[in-house]
């Protein structure tokens, strides 16, 4: 199982007026550990005042780049966004686990795919990485974003995405919707709605043409465009997405427990796996599986304990549970018996789970 490692920083770079980009540089013997596949992000900790914060940050660097880079975004607020726009500097180190996710499909030089993205603010991050490894590595891809921001001054990325643009003339196509800065055609002005949607989907974008999409964003911005995409014909198997919680404060209070009464309530032996040690745990009514993990000290993965992001997914080799939320597994994961144990609450009364798998 994964464990943290050193990075060291090389650059921050200011990249908005409300964000950076950082540069990492795995220590020596590291470099296969931090070896990554488009969209997949890094999960960070560091200590404020005895509270130990966690957050995953998205690589932004193809994987022919050559290096590290992660965007962060300040957040009213977060301690952890504001102390790398404000106070991490270059020489510094800082802890994340190896790159983890899935928010990627499997490159194929020999086809030629039309790909579609769609980005909210910083939800640009993985979609930027996204972009750069497809069109270098499938020399006939087709690549179309729509990227939605309040104004000009916050879209993230802006010269990044032109020098893409030019070094790909013809094969990637940017769409900038804000939302309150007027643009010369009303389609690309104002909110994302259904309305709006529907106009860029006759006009703009055919969703018969898209092999692959990739959503990432806000929870409702990303499900409106991902039901519109279905309605016009879209598979499911197709459509790919990445949410995040903008609201998510940087220093977590204590998780209250649901207040679970009668059969809702129930209590489970767990036989969990964890870096080759086994250990069988008693359950207690009302717990989610990394909640017994922490109390009996098991060091079990974890950043969001919201089921946003993947990072304390394990895979369920018996028994049965309840997830209270999943915004991150796919259905073809489920089915394998992935399960995000921050969310996950015993069905039975005997759970086998491993997070080796």
């Amino acid at each position: 199982m994964s464990r943290f490692h050193a990075l060291t920083v090389t650059e921050v770079a200011p990249e908005t007026r409300d964000a950076v980009v950082v540069t990492l540089r795995p220590q020596t013997g590291d470099e296969e550990v931090f070896h990554f596949s488009q969209g997949q992000y890094l999960t960070f900790r560091r200590d404020f005042d005895g509270h130990e914060v966690r957050r995953c940050y998205s690589i932004c660097t193809g994987t022919e780049d050559g290096d590290l880079k992660v965007g962060i975004k300040r957040v009213d607020g977060g301690a952890f966004s504001c102390w790398a726009n404000e106070d991490l500097k270059p020489g510094d180190t800082i802890e994340a686990m190896p790159p983890r996710g899935s928010f990627h499909s499997e490159i194929d030089p020999d086809e030629a795919k039309f790909y579609f993205g769609f980005a909210g603010g910083s939800g640009i991050t993985p979609i930027l990485s996204i972009i750069k490894t497809v069109l270098a590595r499938e020399p006939e891809a087709q690549f179309t974003l729509v990227y939605a921001n309040r104004q000009v001054s916050s879209i993230m990325f802006r010269e990044d995405l032109e020098d893409l643009k030019n070094l790909y003339l013809g094969r990637l196509q940017i769409i900038h919707i804000l939302k309150n800065d007027g643009q010369d055609t009303e389609l690309f002005s104002g909110r994302i709605d259904k309305e709006k949607l529907e106009d860029l989907f006759q006009n703009v974008v055919d969703p018969q043409d898209i092999d692959q999409a990739f959503l990432c964003g806000p929870h409702g911005m990303m499900e409106t465009v991902s039901e519109a995409l279905k309605n016009h014909g879209v598979e499911n198997g197709r459509i790919k997405q990445e949410l995040f919680k903008s609201d998510q404060p940087g220093r977590l209070p204590a998780k209250q427990r649901p207040a679970l009464t009668g059969n809702e309530a129930k209590e489970a032996d767990l036989k969990l796996t964890l870096d080759g040690t086994t250990r069988v745990l008693h359950m207690e009514p009302g717990e989610t599986i990394l909640e017994t993990a922490h109390r009996n000290s098991i060091d079990a993965p974890y950043s969001c304990c919201a089921g946003v992001c993947s990072t304390c997914r394990g895979k369920l080799l018996e028994g049965e549970v309840e997830m209270a939320a999943n915004h991150a597994l796919e259905d073809d994961e489920i089915r394998d018996g992935y399960i995000l144990t921050c969310q996950s609450r015993p069905l039975s009364k005997r759970l086998v789970l491993t997070y080796d798998a």
